[in-house]
Order: structure tokens, then sequence, then C-alpha cells
């Protein structure tokens, strides 16, 4: 039984350093340009990278768009929603990409600012045969409203229930989640939305709480969101988790779950300040990634893209360093 016990480590450890050898190292930044509020997705054998906009090699991109191969390195591809929203006028902010395989059709969510003065930022959806684009607005906004609360989407379909649910928010208010027709177009009628994460819970980086991002693993799904100051010169991002076994809620923080009321995962060191608004994805091995935005410590050249190994540690994911 001695032998056995021997051998049964030694082969764990061996599958353990195998799977660890698997995921590649990666040099930060990947992108080392402003290209803030990340998301990627893995599609067609390439790495699609989207971002809020900004002027790159001299171009102004609505939705930036960058491709890789290998994670390491990104060709700047133009711009995924060329001709914007016939509804909005400026700040075309966190993107997210993906895809209906019952639609065929991939799907761009994004907030924007709206060409009509009785509302501020909003949220659209476009899409497109091929996550290069150009992706097609759908004409109107699939929600409006004052402030900064309509911003920051992200939508996904149901790995349990099926229903297509979008997540939102900012602006001081709780992160919300309803369910969406079936074409993405509207939200489905009958449903309300729903608070998942409510600011001002802990000390620290949650006076606001913006940025969500879901993720199922081992049957929870996990709320990756920022708070609570992204930019500027006082910047004091970071990003926290939840979990819950149900895409509705009731989600709890890692801070209520471990006692120490502080659910952070991600925050500034001495190379990198406010990191946040991120997303996660599986490379074709896979093994799991947390891309995001960060200042370098040292100089002011924008928020630039940095992508990080995801490990799971007592049921819950941690960013590895």
């Amino acid at each position: 039984m001695k032998n056995l016990s021997y051998w049964c480590q030694l082969l764990s450890s061996v599958i353990f350093l195998c799977s660890t050898a698997a995921a590649q190292n990666i040099d930060n930044p990947v992108i080392n340009h402003d290209f803030p509020d990340p998301a990627i997705i893995h599609a067609n054998g390439k790495y699609y990278g989207y971002a809020t906009n900004s002027v790159v090699k001299g171009k102004y991109a609505h939705i930036q768009l960058a491709i890789s191969t290998d994670l390491q390195h990104w060709s700047d591809s133009g711009d995924a929603l060329p001709n914007g929203a016939p509804w909005a006028n400026r700040d075309y902010w966190a993107p997210h990409v993906m895809y209906d395989p019952d639609l065929k059709q991939y799907i761009l969510f994004y907030a924007a600012r709206s060409a009509n003065k009785d509302f501020d930022m909003c949220i659209g959806v476009a899409f497109a045969d091929n996550p290069s684009g150009p992706f097609l607005d759908k004409g109107t906004p699939l929600i409006a409203g004052k402030g900064y609360v309509n911003i920051d989407p992200f939508a996904m379909i149901d790995q349990k229930s099926r229903k297509k649910l979008l997540y939102w928010g900012s602006d001081h208010v709780p992160l919300k989640v309803q369910e969406l027709s079936e074409d993405w177009k509207s939200f489905k009628p009958g449903t309300t939305a729903s608070p998942v994460v409510f600011p001002a819970q802990e000390k620290e980086y949650s006076t606001l709480v913006e940025g969500p991002w879901v993720d199922y693993h081992n049957g929870y799904y996990y709320l990756y969101y920022s708070g609570d100051n992204c930019c500027g010169p006082h910047a004091n991002y970071a990003v926290m988790i939840a979990r819950a076994k149900n895409a509705l809620g009731r989600f709890r923080r890692l801070g209520e779950a471990n006692g120490t009321g502080k659910s952070v995962i991600l925050e500034k060191d001495d190379q990198w300040k406010a990191p946040g608004h991120n997303a996660i994805f599986k490379d074709n091995k896979g093994n799991t990634y947390i891309a995001f935005h960060a200042f370098k410590a040292d100089s002011r050249s924008g928020r630039v893209m940095l992508i990080k190994r995801i490990v799971y540690q007592h049921g819950w994911p941690a960013v590895k360093k």
C-alpha cells in the first residue's frame, strides 16, 4: 500500500506539471498602446481582441480590433464597427463579442453615447458573420437612460437554462442581469432586471462596481467585476469576484465567503496601476486566462492590455503570478 501511495502521488505531480507546462508564458503588456476594456474570443484558430474607441496609427476606431495567433503577438486590425451606430455620436465603450451557434452569427454588445439629448450612455447590439466584422448595429439602442448606468454589457447563453442573458451596470447602482429575446435585439417580454452585485459593500474598490463578466466552472457561475475609478490621475481600480449556483444569483462575494471583507483578486502593484475591466477566455488547450487593461506605473501610455493565467484555489479563481 505504501508503494501504491507513492506512485499515486508521483502520478499526480506529473499530471500537475504537465498541465502547468501546457500553459504558455506571456510577457506583458501584449498590446502596448491604449486598448481599454478589452474582450477576447477564440475563433477560427485565432484570438480576436476588441476594445473601447481610440486612435491607433492615426486612424479612429469605434471598436478597436486586434488579432493574434499566439496571445503574445497582436496585429491592429482596424474597426470592428466601422459605421458606428445611427443612434450614437461618440464614446463607444466596453465591447463584448460572442457567437450564437443557432443564428450562426457573432454578436457585439457595447455602450455608446446617444445622439438624442434626452439620453446619455446607452447599450447597443450589432451583428456580423465573422469575428472580425464588419458588425452592423440593429438601428436602435437595446437600452437607453441618463448618466452612466447603462454601460459595460456582457451577454451569454446560460449553460443550464439556455436562457440568453445580459449583465451590465455602473454609476453607483447595482450590477444587473435580465433575460434577452431569442434574437438578442430586445429584453424578453415579462422579464425584469435583477441586481447581482451591490456597490459600497467593501472598504476598497467598491464605491462603484462595473465591468461584469461571468464564467462558468465546475457548477459555479463566477462573476468578475471591477471598481471603483478606472481612469484619470486618481485612477484606483481592481478586479473582484463573486459566485453563485444560478446565473441569476444570489452571488456571494469572496469577501463574504472567507470572512475577510475583501473580494479583490487583481489590484495594483509596483509595475501596474489601476488594473481592471477584464475578460475571461480559454486558449486552444483549455487553459483559462484573464485579459485586462492597466496603466504602467511609470508612464502615461494609456490603458494597455495584459493577459495572465487564471487558476482555481479552494473553489475560487486566482490570478497566477
